[in-house]
């Protein structure tokens, strides 16, 4: 558990460390790389974007270019990736952009019993080849894991309103 960590008036800890209730393995195949750091990166996708993207592309790991196949420039794609460096302790949260105390599955926010984060990206480059895929933007610190990709589908991926 992050012991000694600061946390905002109003915030909860949980009272045991997620990590070590892990059930299930999981394989990272590969790493998104930026120009972001702790300290030197934006808040989420929309600044990144609006400060330029941050040089972002996926590098896969090994083994995994040929799931690239279908994949081309000008598609929208979800990256899911796993903040290593994220808290995994609080369960509400104060977050600096709301007067309400929000409980962490109604935020976005790194810090969370399981670190995943999601992001909704285009590529502005491919290398079948290599396994590197350049991305418009990404918030996500250089080097963090990269879980899955998935292609962005109109029909599934916009609920429907009414």
């Amino acid at each position: 558990m992050a012991e000694g960590r600061d946390i905002r008036e109003g915030e909860i800890r949980l009272g045991f460390d997620p990590e070590e209730r892990t059930e299930v393995g999981v394989t990272f195949i590969g790493h998104i790389r930026s120009d972001w750091s702790r300290g030197n990166s934006p808040r989420n996708i929309t600044q990144a974007r609006e400060t330029g993207g941050g040089n972002a592309r996926i590098e896969l790991a090994p083994g995994y270019a040929a799931g690239l196949q279908g994949l081309d420039i000008g598609r929208p794609i979800w990256v899911l990736y796993w903040m290593d460096r994220g808290r995994r302790d609080l369960i509400v949260q104060a977050p600096r952009h709301s007067p309400e105390l929000r409980g962490v599955f109604a935020l976005r926010s790194p810090v969370r019993p399981n670190p995943v984060a999601m992001a909704a990206v285009i590529i502005t480059s491919i290398d079948h080849e290599s396994g590197v895929i350049g991305i418009d933007a990404t918030d996500a610190f250089d080097r963090t894991p990269v879980v899955d990709i998935k292609p962005w589908v109109v029909g599934i991926d916009v609920p429907p309103t009414g």
